[in-house]
């Protein structure tokens, strides 16, 4: 029996145990238990409040950082209450367990999207119980669409039965047969007419929520599966610069604050000037910043102004100390990562299908059976949102405020609550909206240095901003990885045995330990996902990763795993199916035999690309070739095709990517297309450029000039094909990445003759 089968009955046979407690439905998120309806509100759940004056208000656990998940969020009420989507007002939900996020915790267990079994369900049922109670709020993952599919529409539509029963109860109705509902207007068979802020006012507190409601069938909803802009709320705010952001945070006698951070993360400052600093113009305080929540320690310069803090910090000396990590470089990193590739007997197995040792045992039957090995490389890499992280406090003795953008507003809260020496509802939070953050604000660090600034001066609003070096320089950065995958072809050219074996640093046990102060049992999803969750039939399929400890923090990047393990696995794929002599679709389609999802999903891409037509020559001259790659991540299958041709310098230029997508139901098409061109530029940025290096301790890089990522003038024409689908909604804000490198560099050895297999393709 396999040590995973033995784990998860080990936690399947737990849950049995827990009759009590296991054997009950999980608990509702319909409620949280203090609802507050009046004359004039009507509060029926957790998610919604209508108004006498007719507002509809959402409470929202989730963060808006571009990706539209306010406005698709809006739409799953929207459609259920029966409004117009454009009178949905966004309101921050409270920090409360009803808000929890099941569907990242279920999603993060290891286990393969074909697996159906009773294990599977089990374990799945006992996390969803666990996290409704014990989880946090958090915006990841892809999730936020997928975990709220249910509970809004339930929301909207218990929230419309309430007020239709008010509706037939004031015009004493029997029952509502024949009734309607537009746009918040229930309307009588006879033609009478009652807004639900009109039985709000009537009926007021007396309204009881309703105990019984459907939800719509899908040839019912006029809302979902249609495109529209973005919530006019939020569009208006942006344009006209009310939308409010952490620099935007601001009040009289404030004070500003810029921080000098060591370029050690367990650094300490030998020598500083601060005395000669406190005497400048403007100049408040210098406050020596401990190393918080995983960041490193720094000399913050608190000024009446951010042009003295600027002034003052240009002005700081201060000597930095390597801790116990020390100066170790580049070729320090690569030999640990290597080292780990050689050596694969301490490496967790993902995945294990029939018997891949005994098939690359077996000597050549003939010149047709072929074999391939070949080792892969991925850097390190930055977030590089393009809102530096900012964070605004204010905190008197007994109580405090944070204004921040964050994708766990209760751990950030305790973060604080921990440094302010107070219980954490002593502490409030007012979630601002995110210029970005691709996983980055996950973490706490930011908030608790901000905290601890802030701490030294007691009633006094301080507003901390990093600098673009500071932000690219204190990342948590996306694993670097290695990969050595091998594979043997029969005489027909079909795959009968693949095996992947990887080695990087695991995200999740520095995660847990730093942001939740636990430790992380068992393995780690992330380290493997993209390799040993893909559809291939191969017969004989072995997925090893080996974790590697390392001085380098790292988090979660956009699409985590799957950006570096789609890398490895699309284009060794691409290399078997030239090494069979086979078209890269026509190879990949003969795997996908019993995946319809999957077959079609590539085909669509095909299609949409003309596969089968030459791709002609770029505006130069320069031959253009088309490359493919699938994925499936976060409950969605996309595909990508990449056109690229080579400049005279011999670097990748990519004219334009399709990209077909199987996200389950497509709520918002405008909003999945928007999220798949925004994949294709951010991946494309990395696979063509990104990278951080270390020298003796420190990160080389820090601005757009050392960091580069992609430009308007680079930018190809991308076009996006949705699969329809009646299947609940899978993710859309990180499938688009992982298909793009894999693509790109698939194009490239059709244009040079030459595998590609090391990241980033310029600069490497």
């Amino acid at each position: 029996m396999k040590r995973r089968t033995v784990l998860w009955w080990g936690l399947g046979a737990v849950s049995a145990l827990v009759v009590g407690w296991g054997a009950l439905p999980p608990a509702s998120r319909m409620r949280r238990g203090d609802e507050s309806s009046s004359d004039d509100l009507l509060e029926p759940n957790a998610w919604v409040r209508i108004g006498a004056d007719d507002s509809v208000r959402l409470w929202m656990p989730r963060c808006e950082m571009g990706q539209g998940t306010h406005t698709g969020l809006a739409m799953l009420l929207a459609d259920e209450l029966d409004v117009n989507l454009e009178r949905i007002r966004i309101e921050a939900a409270p920090i409360h367990s009803v808000y929890n996020n099941i569907a990242v915790a279920t999603d993060g267990l290891p286990f393969h999207p074909d697996d159906d079994g009773l294990i599977k369900h089990q374990v799945e049922w006992l996390t969803t119980k666990a996290v409704r109670r014990i989880g946090v709020m958090v915006t990841g993952g892809s999730t936020s669409i997928k975990d709220l599919w249910d509970p809004l529409r339930e929301a909207g539509a218990m929230t419309r039965a309430t007020l239709l029963a008010a509706a037939v109860r004031a015009w004493e109705l029997p029952d509502a047969d024949g009734c309607r509902i537009d746009d918040g207007v229930v309307i009588a068979p006879d033609g009478r007419r009652v807004r639900y802020g009109e039985l709000v006012a009537r009926y007021g507190s007396e309204l009881k929520p309703a105990t019984e409601w459907r939800v719509k069938e899908a040839a019912e909803r006029r809302i979902i599966g249609r495109s529209r802009p973005r919530l006019p709320e939020e569009v208006r705010a942006k344009v006209t610069g009310k939308a409010r952001f952490a620099l935007d945070v601001q009040e009289p006698d404030m004070l500003f604050a810029l921080v000098d951070w060591s370029p050690y993360r367990e650094g300490r400052v030998a020598v500083s000037n601060a005395e000669a600093l406190r005497k400048l113009p403007g100049v408040v305080e210098v406050v020596s910043v401990p190393a918080l929540a995983g960041g490193p320690p720094g000399l913050a310069v608190l000024a009446s102004s951010r042009w003295q803090a600027e002034r003052a910090l240009g002005q700081l000396v201060a000597q930095w100390v390597a801790g116990e990590a020390g100066t170790f470089s580049d070729a320090d990193l690569e030999r640990e990562l290597q080292s780990a590739i050689e050596d694969p007997s301490a490496a967790h197995r993902y995945r294990d299908v029939g018997d891949v040792d005994a098939v690359f045992e077996l000597p050549e039957r003939s010149d047709a059976t072929r074999s391939l090995t070949a080792e892969y490389a991925v850097p390190f890499l930055a977030h590089a949102a393009m809102e530096p992280l900012a964070c605004a406090v204010k905190f008197e003795t007994d109580r405090a405020t944070v204004w921040a953008g964050v994708q766990i507003p209760d751990v950030a809260r305790s973060a604080a609550a921990k440094v302010f020496e107070l219980d954490a509802e002593q502490v409030a939070l007012e979630s601002l909206y995110l210029g970005g953050a691709f996983g980055r604000r996950l973490e706490a660090d930011f908030i608790a240095q901000a905290a601890a600034i802030a701490k030294v001066v007691p009633g006094r609003l301080v507003q901390v901003s990093w600098r673009r070096e500071d932000d690219t320089r204190n990342d948590f950065f996306r694993p670097a990885a290695r990969a050595r995958l091998r594979a043997r072809l029969d005489d027909a050219g079909q795959v009968v045995a693949f095996a992947a074996h990887s080695s990087g640093q695991s995200i999740v046990k520095q995660s847990f330990e730093r942001v939740f102060g636990l430790p992380a049992a068992g393995p780690d999803k992330t380290t493997a996902e993209g390799a040993f969750d893909q559809p291939y039939e191969f017969a004989n399929h072995r997925v090893t990763h080996r974790a590697v400890e390392l001085p380098v923090p790292v988090g979660y990047w956009r699409s985590v795993g799957h950006s570096q393990q789609a890398f490895f696995t699309e284009t060794f794929v691409d290399e078997l199916a030239r090494m069979a002599l086979v078209d890269p679709v026509e190879f990949r389609a003969r795997h996908l035999r019993e995946h319809p999802r999957h077959l079609a999903v590539l085909k669509l891409a095909a299609e949409k690309a003309r596969w089968d037509t030459r791709p002609g020559c770029a505006a130069d001259g320069a031959p253009i070739a088309r490359g493919i790659a699938l994925n499936q991540s976060f409950g969605s299958i996309v595909a990508e095709v990449v056109e690229a041709s080579l400049s005279p310098e011999g670097e990748p230029r990519v004219h334009r990517v399709v990209v077909a997508v199987d996200c389950g139901v497509a709520i918002n098409p405008n909003l999945i297309e928007q999220q798949m061109e925004s994949a294709v530029i951010y991946a494309l940025s990395a696979a063509l450029y990104g990278q951080i290096h270390f020298n003796e301790g420190r990160v080389e890089e820090g601005n757009f000039d050392r960091y580069r990522v992609l430009r308007l003038a680079e930018t190809p024409i991308i076009e996006t094909h949705i699969q329809p689908s009646n299947r609940p909604p899978g993710g859309v804000g990180e499938p688009g990445v992982p298909p793009l490198a894999p693509a790109l560099a698939n194009a490239v050895a059709v244009l040079t003759g030459k595998p590609v297999r090391r990241l980033p393709l310029i600069g490497a």
